[in-house]
């Protein structure tokens, strides 16, 4: 056991060794910045609630989670982008559900399907849609609207920027009788401005680009899509208050990465997520802008999607709705 050349291979593999463990050690997650990747011009409520999580989670993960607008084709160049990412954690969508549940109700082609090409990690928050016309607009009620829409529906039309507020529109001309022309916004801050300039006749809007043209007297808040009032707007009467039982809508909004993200990985986003959907000053500044914060598994978050695009492939084919 004297041998030299005994000694001397024991002695390489000995120096091998630490090497090859180096070599295929991983770096624990997350190791450089995430990319939460968002559908939607800045300043709507998407990009609102995108911010004001990702600076949170950023601390609890020891790394930023930067918030990039992709904006275009209703969400679609986002998701898409997503869809194709790494499923390595660090690129993520926030998925509302207009790119998620409305555009496959929409579009016969997708570049990506939301069952398919996604692992959905946690919901972050629902809410409802806000009908809103111009302060200078005549019509103080929703039967007001309606009666105007119908005595000059040349003159009446409504701004949307993405699927779910035009869904939810034709949604209303359905039950209504009305005859309101669809005007396309890149987001929802541009529809709420062409309302209260009076370039379009109403929206279906979600909260928060509202909350300021509302408080600043340029937007009057008809009514709001929850069954019963919501905390946030109690002086807003409902859809069904308003005598239009058949428009209870709530929209929702989550976190997703691409399909084939390991699951120690999802599992940490979602964490953090229900960390982050706890912090009571987190909670204050989201139902400030009108949205329930609202956590969920990746299972129940995966539930919700297919639901959802069940329903609303359902409203778009009684519509006859399409996009391409």
């Amino acid at each position: 056991m004297n041998c030299p050349l005994f000694r001397c291979r024991i002695l390489a593999l000995a120096l091998t060794l630490p090497g090859c463990a180096a070599a295929q050690a991983q770096p624990a997650y997350p190791a450089r910045p995430i990319q939460l990747i968002v559908g939607y011009a800045a300043g709507g409520g998407t990009d609102l609630l995108a911010r004001i999580v990702a600076s949170k989670m950023g601390e609890g993960l020891g790394q930023p989670v930067v918030v990039e607008n992709r904006v275009g084709a209703q969400s679609i160049i986002a998701a898409q982008y997503v869809a194709r990412a790494a499923p390595d954690g660090y690129t993520i969508l926030l998925g509302p559900s207009g790119p998620m549940s409305m555009n496959p109700a929409l579009y016969s082609k997708l570049p990506y399907a939301p069952l398919r090409d996604f692992a959905p990690i946690s919901l972050l928050g629902s809410f409802p849609l806000i009908l809103a016309v111009s302060q200078a607009h005549p019509a103080k009620t929703v039967q007001q609207l309606v009666d105007y829409a119908k005595a000059n529906p040349d003159k009446s039309n409504y701004g949307a920027s993405a699927a779910p507020f035009q869904l939810a529109a034709e949604l209303f001309k359905q039950k209504t009788g009305t005859a309101f022309q669809h005007i396309a916004y890149k987001g929802s801050n541009e529809s709420v401005n062409a309302t209260a300039t009076g370039e379009v006749t109403m929206t279906l809007a979600d909260p928060p680009p509202l909350v300021g043209q509302v408080k600043a007297g340029r937007i009057r808040a008809l009514a709001i899509t929850t069954p019963t009032r919501h905390p946030a707007w109690p002086d807003v009467p409902t859809m069904r208050e308003s005598g239009f039982a058949d428009m209870d809508i709530a929209l929702w909004t989550g976190i997703l990465a691409p399909a084939g993200t390991p699951q120690p990985v999802i599992r940490r986003l979602q964490d953090e997520v229900a960390r982050v959907l706890k912090l009571p000053e987190i909670r204050e500044r989201i139902i400030a802008l009108g949205i329930d914060p609202t956590a969920s598994t990746p299972e129940e978050f995966g539930r919700v999607i297919a639901a959802d695009i069940a329903k609303w492939s359902a409203v778009a084919k009684a519509a006859n709705i399409r996009a391409d």
